[in-house]
C-alpha cells in the first residue's frame, strides 16, 4: 500500500481555480490507478475522476469535465487535480484514493481501497 497525503485545498471564489496535490509515498505508485472523490456536507461520497497506471488514460464525471483536470507524475509520486471555473455547489472534502493496476479504476463500483485523509474546498458565491 501507498501512503496518500493531499493538499492545496482552501477557499476561493466562484470562477476561480485550485490544484489539488496528491503525495504518495512508496516506489511503486506507478502500478496503482489514482482516482479523486469528494464528499459535501450531508451527502454520499462521490467519484469525480482517475488517471489510470499504465497509459495515463483519463476519466472524468460529466459534472466536472471541462473544468477539472487529473494528471500524475510517477517520478514524484503525485496526482493532481486541477479545478478550473468551480462553482459554490463543488464545496466539499476532496480525497485522493489509489487502486491496483489491476483493479477496476472507472465507475460502475471503481474498486479503491486505499485513502487519503482529505482536504477541503470551500468555493463562495
Amino acid at each position: 500500500q501507498v501512503q496518500l497525503v493531499e493538499s492545496g485545498g482552501g477557499l476561493v471564489q466562484a470562477g476561480g481555480s485550485l490544484r489539488l496535490s496528491c503525495a504518495a509515498s512508496g516506489r511503486t505508485f506507478s502500478r496503482y490507478n489514482a482516482g479523486w472523490f469528494r464528499q459535501a456536507p450531508g451527502k454520499e461520497r462521490e467519484f469525480v475522476g482517475a488517471i489510470s497506471w499504465i497509459d495515463q488514460s483519463r476519466y472524468n464525471e460529466d459534472f466536472v469535465k471541462g473544468r477539472f483536470t487529473i494528471s500524475r507524475d510517477n517520478a514524484k509520486t503525485t496526482v493532481y487535480l486541477q479545478m478550473n471555473s468551480l462553482k459554490p455547489e463543488d464545496t466539499a472534502v476532496y480525497f485522493c484514493a489509489t487502486a491496483l493496476w489491476d483493479r477496476r479504476w472507472t465507475p460502475p463500483n471503481p474498486e479503491y481501497d486505499n485513502w487519503g485523509q482529505g482536504t477541503q474546498v470551500t468555493v463562495s458565491s
